[in-house]
């Protein structure tokens, strides 16, 4: 399989140089005071944005780095600081194996104020399976082990192309796992993790609403030590 860099876009040296992480980080502290006085993230990020001629990669990577203190605080409040034994979770499965494609691809990925690790890789309803596809399940399934939970659900979009086959992938090589496995494709799969507990999610819409959650792809990343592609810009 050709090798591929996911997320991967060549204006992002400069987008992410030491100098424009030090304006970064300016900018962040500026938003993160308009929206704990009530602004809308998206609102702020636009103001502080223009104020600071960003480009539209490094303004995406502040909206998904900084969070207002009100929502910090319930998000840690429901976070796990582990799995308990033969427990059942739920995994939002583009979001955390994207992630980890690029964080392994070496693009940027952020280190953002919740503790959650982001990218930039949109999705848009396109999907394909490529050479670090597999590196990252191969560490899911490590970190689900060590913990040893009991079953695991993958929730994938049925409208995302290849969803199938990625179902059919996570099937194969969780077959001899320690644990059940199990992939659902559905339309909301936001909307069906907002229910549950023990979940695995990086989306800031899922983490505010679900009953409680397990930073999987940071302790995944920790494992050898945090990559240098991860970038923290607040």
């Amino acid at each position: 399989m050709k090798t591929v860099k996911r997320g991967y876009v060549p204006e992002d040296e400069k987008n992410f140089s030491y100098n424009s992480v030090v304006m970064l980080k300016k900018a962040a502290n500026d938003i993160k005071y308009l929206i704990d006085n009530g602004y809308p993230i998206k609102s702020a990020s636009v103001f502080v944005g223009d104020h600071y001629l960003l480009s539209e990669r490094q303004r995406l990577a502040l909206v998904r780095s900084v969070s207002c203190s009100e929502m910090l605080e319930q998000r840690k409040n429901r976070e796990l600081s582990s799995l308990s034994d033969g427990c059942t979770v739920h995994i939002d499965g583009f979001n955390t194996i994207i992630t980890l494609e690029v964080a392994y691809s070496g693009s940027p990925v952020f280190d953002c104020m919740d503790g959650c690790v982001r990218d930039l890789a949109g999705l848009r309803g396109t999907y394909r399976i490529v050479d670090k596809t597999e590196i990252a399940l191969k560490a899911i399934g490590r970190e689900l082990c060590r913990q040893k939970i009991g079953r695991a659900i993958f929730y994938l979009d049925k409208p995302v192309s290849n969803s199938g086959r990625l179902a059919q992938m996570i099937k194969d090589l969780f077959e001899d796992m320690q644990f059940q496995t199990e992939t659902v494709v559905i339309n909301e799969v936001d909307h069906e993790l907002k229910k549950h507990e023990n979940v695995i999610s990086g989306d800031a819409i899922i983490l505010d609403y679900c009953k409680s959650w397990y930073n999987l792809v940071r302790n995944v990343l920790a494992e050898d030590g945090l990559p240098e592609n991860m970038l923290k810009v607040w």
